[in-house]
């Protein structure tokens, strides 16, 4: 069997699988449609496996790194699901209070790859929470098809009520300087601009390739940190208009468009990942983090 290379697959591969983890298309038809480029000794399922994210050999910070204090809590969420889980993690060793992070999942739950991102905000200096909206209905499943589904299940302005209350619990948390941010990919990309409308005391806001609001953008507190791949058509779409606004009521925001990166490619569990342009979206979150929060 032919051994793939990122370099193998084509682009309409990668938009085919983006449309099929945003429910856009069926399981079914992304099945049907990726067939259509197993060709030359390359099966459906050397291609399904190719793409389909890598959480045994990818995650880059396991959960017992001795350098850090990491592990789960739970916090009230009333105007959302009620009592949410979440991973809260900080270095190991350091006693004075921490600016916060917040970390954001994508449209799947908290999966180990976003757990492995709240490890990480945490070793760059920082308190970090990354909560599973999913809680509700018994926490990330264990497969992304399967934390699909479930989020398709709840309403998304409850989940974004129940990353407000972590805001809230982390700002409190004490521990934490009661300075915030947040972070967050794709949905939670939206999840950080929709925060940045409504919560006034949000200090900094850094949306991965995540949809925009369409009101409230005069409301904006927080300075802005936004990463966009060149080649996610389905949210650039929307960011000439949100810039439009942000620029008419004098925010404060940087904006990068990576160029060749493709939606997902922070992610370096999956192809989709472009590891110079995520180190450099990573290294530019942390810079803004540590100017703003501190």
């Amino acid at each position: 069997m032919k051994e793939l290379k990122k370099e193998d697959i084509k682009q309409e591969v990668f938009d085919l699988y983006d449309d099929y983890a945003h429910d856009r298309v069926s399981r079914r038809l992304f099945l049907d449609k990726l067939s259509t480029y197993a060709v030359g000794g390359v099966t459906v399922a050397s291609l399904l496996g190719f793409i389909s994210p890598d959480y045994v050999k990818k995650i880059q910070i396991k959960q017992d790194d001795q350098r850090l204090r990491s592990n789960f809590i739970t916090y009230d969420s009333p105007k959302g699901g009620g009592e949410i889980k979440g991973l809260l993690s900080k270095p190991a060793d350091t006693k004075e209070k921490l600016p916060g992070i917040l970390v954001v999942h994508e449209n799947r739950g908290l999966n180990p790859h976003i757990e492995d991102v709240g490890r990480r905000a945490a070793l760059a200096g920082f308190i970090s929470l990354a909560p599973d909206a999913l809680t509700p209905l018994g926490g990330y499943p264990g497969t992304d098809d399967e934390g699909r589904e479930l989020q398709r299940k709840r309403d998304r302005n409850e989940m974004l009520a129940d990353f407000i209350a972590a805001f809230e619990y982390l700002k409190d948390h004490p521990e934490c300087t009661g300075k915030v941010g947040v972070v967050g990919f794709c949905f939670g990309g939206w999840i950080s601009n929709m925060m940045a409308v409504n919560v006034p005391d949000l200090e900094a806001a850094v949306p991965f390739y995540g949809g925009q609001p369409k009101e409230g953008i005069e409301q904006i507190n927080a300075p802005l940190l936004l990463h966009f791949g060149e080649l996610d058509k389905r949210v650039n779409e929307g960011w000439p208009a949100y810039e439009a606004a942000l620029k008419k009521h004098g925010k404060e925001y940087e904006a990068h468009m990576y160029e060749g990166a493709n939606h997902g490619f922070h992610n370096d569990t999956t192809p989709r990942y472009d590891r110079e342009d995520a180190e450099l979206a990573w290294k530019r979150t942390i810079d803004f983090f540590s100017d703003k929060l501190t």
